[in-house]
């Protein structure tokens, strides 16, 4: 049974910056095709946001090039979200993605984000 478990939300004003966190239990990440960061806001399906392949490959929705990062730690068996320069439309739920092949994809419960104007 795998499951990821975010932290590191809250609450930050405009201009701020957090840095979410996903623990794996029960699977290394480091192992997994894909890792991920997705968000869903009120009123609104959820969305990409970043990714990094197991190779290294990095990916990022346009409206967060240049102020998220993504990262996995291999020894810490976990996946981070570095968030710089927050926008109050970043206000959403994160939820961690880790895909490794097949049925194998799971999701966290998600970690709250609201950013003040």
């Amino acid at each position: 049974q795998v499951q990821l478990v975010e932290s590191g939300g809250g609450l930050v004003q405009a201009g701020g910056s957090l840095t979410l966190s996903c623990a794996a239990v029960g699977a290394r990440t480091s192992s997994a095709a894909v890792v991920a960061w997705y968000r869903q806001a009120p009123g609104k399906q959820r969305e990409f946001v970043a990714s990094v392949t197991r190779g290294g490959t990095l990916n990022s929705a346009e409206s967060v090039t240049g102020r998220f990062a993504i990262s996995r730690d291999a020894v810490q068996n976990s996946v981070s979200l570095q968030i710089d320069s927050l926008k109050p439309e970043d206000t959403a739920v994160y939820f961690c993605n880790v895909f490794w092949s097949g049925d194998y994809n799971y999701w966290g419960q998600g970690t709250q984000v609201t950013v003040s104007s």
